[in-house]
């Protein structure tokens, strides 16, 4: 979780600082200024969401720090969720197919949460 809290944290500060970074380590095209057309939100979307995991990951953090299984436990199916509606938007041609690491990244979290979870509650059963 504290992993997780950190990386959440850190691409949130880059998004921010760096829209182009971000849109990159997406493979996703990167527009110069003058380019983008009135209406064009990209960068107000990337903005939003760089600060949701900005914020995503202090609360990682801090869940970590307090070792809140709980807040743990609650992560699982949420990012189930993001994952499959993250997939589906690319599927459904709504985001470009460089969007699915994002999913990915959401999937592989939860399940790796969950089997930490689990690993956790059985040796504490013995």
């Amino acid at each position: 979780m504290l992993i997780f809290g950190l990386l959440a944290l850190l691409f949130g500060v880059v998004g921010l600082l760096s829209p182009a970074t971000m849109l990159q380590a997406m493979n996703l095209q990167v527009l110069d200024m003058a380019q983008r057309t009135e209406g064009d939100y990209t960068l107000m979307f990337l903005t939003a969401s760089s600060m949701a995991s900005f914020n995503m990951g202090v609360y990682y953090i801090l869940a970590s720090l307090n070792n809140l299984k709980i807040f743990y436990r609650w992560t699982v199916p949420f990012r189930v969720v993001t994952f499959t509606v993250f997939t589906l938007a690319v599927m459904r041609g709504i985001a470009p197919s460089g969007f699915i690491a994002v999913g990915a990244w959401e999937l592989v979290g939860a399940i790796l949460t969950g089997l930490a979870l689990w690993y956790e509650s059985s040796r504490n059963i013995e």
